[in-house]
């Protein structure tokens, strides 16, 4: 089927706001596996390149969201066993097709390797990231795909003893080896990697991504100290958006989770840091439970788990499902346009049928797509709004 231009700009404005009309659909289905539209000769670059943006991409057979300005797609807690080597079939099928996706960033909030257990050795946890660069990332780097990511609690734990020592420092070792391995990161245009990777920034697309030690429920003083620092660079200031990453996140949304040292401490803080620096999202893992959310003025992706483990959503009796989230960007406007798969189905999950919000140890946080005006006097009571 052939698509007009003038319907590619529509379906790009339908889509943005969520809303997908039976008609809208079928158009969409109908030219889902047709990635590449070529550019016209006679058409001005700039023209092609706003023709190209519209254009719905996706793996064939799956729905296809219209590409923003800036396609990000985010993964987590991939993980099985621990001391695992292996990787579940969703997690394998998903890594087969993220070209077709056509992102401009693979993003991952965490726990990429099945760790944080005292008798594993050295050869043990070797042998799950060379399993990990085996099924993850080496296809992903063949794809040419630059990829960000915080580490999880099972990556590199920044737990500490009584005596103030790192629990699981030859896991910490182990994973700034493998990272550290020039190849490993070659497309990533790094601001600051002094403490790569345990904290760092990055900035790709003129999106500035901030990336702290989340992996335990506490940022260590010093790195709070160093992320508003990084955050009022005029570097980050001038970026088109800012993105702040890590594992744990601000808010519990699943069952589970729901506990001190599962989320992380002075939240409150934290969230005032980030909106202090208008940063747009915080993304995070670790709930194994796909909720996006905003308080205040700063978005929340808690990313569901890919791997091992999902988990059901507090305030609600949704069965658990693994999930991949495709994000659009439209620089301009400052609008993210989430896709949500389940990877077992893949079909895209309707976030209307998540819980209006969530409250939890940490406080009540509302649906991303929800307005004030939409919630009742309980809720708006409970969101102290």
């Amino acid at each position: 089927m052939k698509i007009s231009r003038r319907q590619l700009l529509f379906l790009g404005g339908v889509v943005a706001g969520g809303v997908i009309t039976g008609a809208t659909q079928k158009i969409l289905s109908s030219s889902r596996t047709q990635t590449n539209i070529p550019s016209s000769p006679s058409l001005p670059s700039s023209v092609n390149e706003a023709i190209a943006a519209k254009v719905p991409v996706a793996p064939k057979g799956l729905f296809a969201p219209v590409r923003g300005d800036v396609r990000v797609l985010v993964i987590s807690d991939l993980n099985s066993a621990y001391g695992s080597t292996d990787y579940e079939p969703q997690v394998i099928k998903s890594v087969q097709m993220i070209a077709d996706w056509q992102p401009d960033l693979v993003l991952c909030s965490g726990d990429m390797i099945a760790g944080q257990y005292p008798s594993l050795t050295k050869p043990e946890i070797e042998a799950m990231w060379a399993a990990f660069d085996r099924y993850i990332a080496a296809p992903i780097r063949k794809a040419k795909i630059p990829y960000i990511f915080t580490l999880g609690n099972h990556d590199a734990s920044g737990a500490l003893s009584v005596g103030g020592k790192f629990l699981f420092g030859n896991e910490r070792e182990l994973a700034a080896a493998y990272w550290r391995n020039p190849k490993h990161t070659q497309s990533l245009n790094f601001i600051d990697r002094d403490n790569f990777p345990f904290h760092y920034t990055a900035k790709h697309n003129d999106i500035f991504y901030l990336i702290w030690d989340a992996s335990t429920g506490q940022i260590p003083r010093d790195q709070v100290i160093w992320a508003e620092k990084a955050l009022a660079t005029p570097i980050a200031q001038t970026a088109k958006m800012r993105i702040a990453i890590g594992h744990l996140p601000l808010y519990a949304v699943a069952v589970g989770r729901n506990t001190a040292g599962e989320i992380l401490a002075d939240n409150e803080k934290l969230r005032s840091l980030l909106e202090k620096y208008k940063v747009h999202t915080y993304i995070s893992g670790h709930n194994h439970a796909y909720y996006p959310a905003r308080k205040g003025s700063l978005e929340l992706l808690h990313t569901g788990a890919l791997g091992s483990g999902p988990r059901p959503w507090l305030n609600s009796n949704l069965r658990p499902i693994n999930s991949l989230t495709v994000v659009d960007i439209n620089l301009n406007s400052q609008a993210t346009t989430y896709t949500t798969y389940n990877m077992r189905t893949l079909e895209v999950v309707d976030q209307k049928t998540l819980p209006r919000t969530i409250t939890s140890v940490a406080g009540t946080i509302m649906r991303r797509d929800l307005k004030p005006s939409d919630l009742t006097a309980e809720e708006r009571s409970l969101l102290k709004i």
